[in-house]
């Protein structure tokens, strides 16, 4: 997909224009530029990794992604080589020979795009200088402890600069287009304007600096928009001079988009300006993809987390692992931002409707944030050497099949002697444990404080035996090689059976996205980007495994117990029917997928301000579901039988199967974006 998931080729000859000629697209050339770009920090690294192989496709040898040098990153992502565009070579040459370091290669993810690197310490030197050109043209001083708006100044001025050495060679055709990502990279979009230079801007905002720190100090965000005094707020949280840099970078650009529409609106009174555009982030499809295998390795990866179970609730194993359901949430430890206050109370509210009604199932829920840690949790480590010692005793069982086998019945003073007694007789000892099982995997540095732990200590959620309801914290990332939970990420999302994010503030959220795409259903919200895209685009969410919680036009406490009625209702669905939905929630994987979010190029008119949407397409509800608003739950926690069994008879797999494909080839609708909507009053602070 070309540049930034929705400017089309015609849309950029509209920027590009000289005189009354379009360019040819051979001819023009992509830069993205972005902080992330072989360097890891959040969210964009994501979005500029899983679509480079189709922008690079589109573009070929033209596009190039600018980035800095981090020698830790680019030793195992960067295959080095030599510019084959010389007019590229040329700029960097111009640029080694005043003493910067510019290297040049492949990263090596899918796609294998081009990208040029900048050693921000070997151009340091320049800072006073390039901070004092940067106040002469946009009045923002950058201060001097704040080291991460002086490396954006330094690495802005060397885009600018290579920018300039490029277009000089073009006899001053418009032959370049930069598609800036964030503030981080918006000084060179900024010093890129100023000096005039022919080239094309975007800027993309993927969330507004001003607006991350607001949600994060539990203000009514959502329904104050229009009443912040901006500067006030900024300069309160010592940021006003990188409020500043986004501010100008969004003026500045060409182009100005953003990720969602709930960003949109925020961006429209944080920033000042409404988009352009409205450019909803995908995924590489393929990367994720299981090729029709994704029902077996749910249940591959879920009998790996049976495991881990099994072991850190030695002694109290006494509910039935085949009905345990295993619930997750997972991001940055961002407790109000991300919804981790309201899933817990949710599942505090659970837990007492699981137990009243008598339920056999049981919910493992896990928390995968990352904060500081001391290490593993002894008790934890224990509980999976007893897991390993039993699992020792294999042995035995095998040679007693042996003997069946055979058709013989064993003769356990053959099978056993005294030493293999003892064995067990020490098992059965070393699983009697006097304490509940941990909450948390790992020693917490500062758990007193932790908002995780105190809230559970605040609803009592401490894996008692009556409870229906089980906690884990897990405060470091997923990784293959870890000696309690060996699972990678993705892995660990294909074994559980729902993910759970109710985020007051997150501008697009890839956590749901990833779950979609991996055939697992989740709950978002109505304030994360994800949530509204799928609101608009798919008639029934719910029905696809899609739950998304009101967080906007609803009080905390209405939203919680909706968000807990939302768990409730999965708790009663029968294995038959999460299998369906499982199937429903994969085969919307085709609406995040950059190529399929890229068909818009081929519609978009030749205005390059004429920005697409797609408010005319709706995927419909699956033919089997009933056309009632409760279709996707049961009105009773006692549903009968014969309500499956007539659920079953509607449901037929390969006709949906082929509907949705159908359905997913509907084209998008063109036209202008809604400019300046009117904020709904009566919002909740959630």
């Amino acid at each position: 997909m070309p540049l930034a998931r929705s400017m089309s080729m015609t849309s950029l000859n509209g920027l590009l224009q000289c005189e009354d000629e379009d360019l040819p697209v051979e001819d023009l050339l992509l830069f993205e530029i972005s902080w992330e770009v072989t360097n890891k920090v959040g969210g964009i690294y994501t979005v500029i990794q899983t679509k480079a192989k189709t922008t690079a496709d589109e573009w070929g040898e033209n596009y190039f992604l600018i980035g800095p040098y981090f020698e830790q990153n680019v030793k195992t992502q960067v295959e080095f080589s030599e510019p084959p565009n010389p007019a590229v070579k040329k700029a960097m040459d111009t640029m080694k020979s005043q003493g910067c370091q510019v290297f040049f290669g492949r990263w090596l993810i899918e796609g294998s795009p081009y990208v040029l690197l900048f050693d921000i310490g070997s151009a340091a030197w320049n800072l006073d200088k390039w901070k004092g050109e940067f106040w002469e043209v946009s009045n923002i001083g950058i201060p001097f402890h704040d080291r991460e708006a002086n490396d954006a100044v330094i690495f802005g001025s060397l885009t600018a600069w290579f920018l300039k050495e490029l277009s000089c060679q073009f006899d001053d055709k418009p032959n370049i287009i930069a598609h800036f990502h964030e503030w981080q990279a918006g000084v060179g979009l900024i010093l890129s304007r100023s000096q005039k230079l022919p080239v094309a801007t975007i800027f993309t905002t993927h969330a507004t600096l001003l607006g991350r720190y607001l949600c994060a100090a539990s203000i009514d965000f959502y329904n104050n928009l229009d009443q912040f005094d901006i500067d006030k707020e900024a300069g309160e949280r010592q940021i006003y001079h990188r409020y500043c840099m986004e501010r100008a970078s969004v003026h500045c650009a060409h182009v100005f988009t953003t990720v969602s529409q709930i960003t949109a609106t925020e961006a429209e009174h944080m920033l000042k300006k409404s988009p352009d555009v409205v450019t909803p982030n995908g995924l590489n499809i393929k990367k994720f993809s299981a090729m029709h295998e994704f029902q077996n390795l749910h249940s591959m990866y879920k009998a790996r987390i049976q495991e881990f179970i099994r072991g850190h609730f030695y002694g109290h194993l006494d509910f039935d692992l085949d009905k345990t359901l295993f619930f997750f949430i997972a991001g940055r430890y961002e407790f109000s931002n991300k919804g981790a206050d309201m899933f817990l109370e949710a599942l505090s509210r659970l837990n007492f409707l699981l137990r009243v009604h008598k339920t056999d199932v049981t919910v493992i829920v896990f928390f995968i944030m990352p904060a500081k840690t001391n290490n593993f949790n002894v008790e934890t480590l224990k509980g999976q050497a007893v897991r390993k010692q039993l699992w020792t005793m294999n042995h035995l069982v095998k040679l007693a099949v042996c003997f069946l086998c055979r058709g013989e019945i064993p003769d356990l003073n053959k099978i056993l002697d005294r030493d293999d007694i003892s064995i067990m007789k020490r098992a059965i000892f070393s699983t009697q444990r006097h304490s509940l099982p941990p909450v948390t995997t790992h020693n917490m540095i500062d758990d007193s404080n932790d908002p995780i732990l105190n809230t559970i200590r605040r609803i009592g959620l401490f894996n008692n035996r009556t409870d229906r309801v089980k906690v884990i914290l897990h405060p470091e990332f997923l990784s293959s090689t870890s000696p309690l939970l060996p699972l990678d990420y993705e892995e660990f999302v294909r074994g559980c059976h729902l993910g759970v994010f109710p985020s007051y503030y997150e501008p697009w959220g890839y956590t749901p996205a990833e779950c979609t795409v991996m055939g697992i259903p989740s709950v978002t919200t109505n304030l994360s980007g994800f949530g509204c895209f799928m609101q608009e685009h798919v008639a029934d969410p719910e029905a696809y495994g899609i739950y998304i919680v009101d967080r906007r036009f609803r009080s905390p406490d209405e939203s919680c117990n909706q968000l807990t009625q939302f768990l409730y209702g999965f708790c009663q669905q029968n294995r038959r029917q999460r299998i369906i939905q499982r199937n429903r929630t994969e085969r919307l994987s085709d609406l995040l997928d950059w190529k399929y979010l890229g068909r818009v190029s081929q519609l978009t008119p030749s205005s390059c301000f004429c920005p697409w949407q797609t408010e005319g397409f709706r995927f419909p509800r699956p033919s089997s579901v009933p056309p009632s608003p409760s279709a996707s739950q049961h009105s009773s926690p006692h549903h009968s039988e014969a309500e499956d069994e007539d659920d079953d008879e509607r449901y037929d797999e390969d006709e949906e199967a082929e509907r949705d494909r159908q359905n997913i080839k509907s084209p998008f609708s063109i036209g202008a974006l809604p400019q300046g909507k009117k904020k709904q009053h009566g919002e909740y602070r959630n």
